[in-house]
């Protein structure tokens, strides 16, 4: 299993065969909700040589060669949300409990930096980092990261 690397597309030959220009390939590709469902299957097969999860309801995006449940999340300019996705959104509400109750599923997350398609780099995070940091005030109080602060942090590890 790769720690971290770049993805990488060719946007001219994306843009070419989706016969929409340059700048609106680029944006497409830098929405999460959009990208989200490409980088889960490239992390699956080409970084851990696993599988995606059964469903989307699972709590988890990805399971590696051992059997481990990872969470693909995307930096984006808004930043990264480390709770559960039934907890982001228009009236919903964080909870700590079901946070935690995540983390306990999961070995961890892939960061993806969505906003420098075509070459997207993306890291391994253990789950104690994500928690370390939690428990160090480091996230906002939903577990809401800005994508300045969240690449700080990466570095440091």
């Amino acid at each position: 299993m790769k720690e971290n690397g770049t993805l990488t597309w060719n946007l001219k030959a994306l843009s070419k065969a989706l016969k929409i220009s340059l700048a609106d390939t680029q944006e497409y590709f830098t929405d999460g909700r959009r990208i989200s469902f490409i980088l889960e299957r490239r992390i699956a097969y080409e970084v851990l040589n696993g599988k995606l999860a059964k469903s989307e309801g699972d709590g988890w995006d990805v399971i590696d060669q051992a059997g481990g449940q990872w969470e693909v999340r995307s930096i984006s300019d808004g930043g990264v949300y480390f709770c559960p996705s039934y907890m982001i959104g228009s009236g919903r509400k964080f909870n700590e409990e079901g946070f935690f109750k995540k983390l306990t599923e999961i070995e961890g997350y892939f960061l993806s930096d969505i906003t420098q398609f075509p070459n997207i780099p993306y890291w391994k995070l253990d789950k104690s980092i994500v928690l370390d940091w939690y428990k160090n005030k480091k996230l906002g109080a939903s577990t809401k990261i800005s994508k300045l602060k969240v690449l700080k942090y990466i570095k440091n590890i």
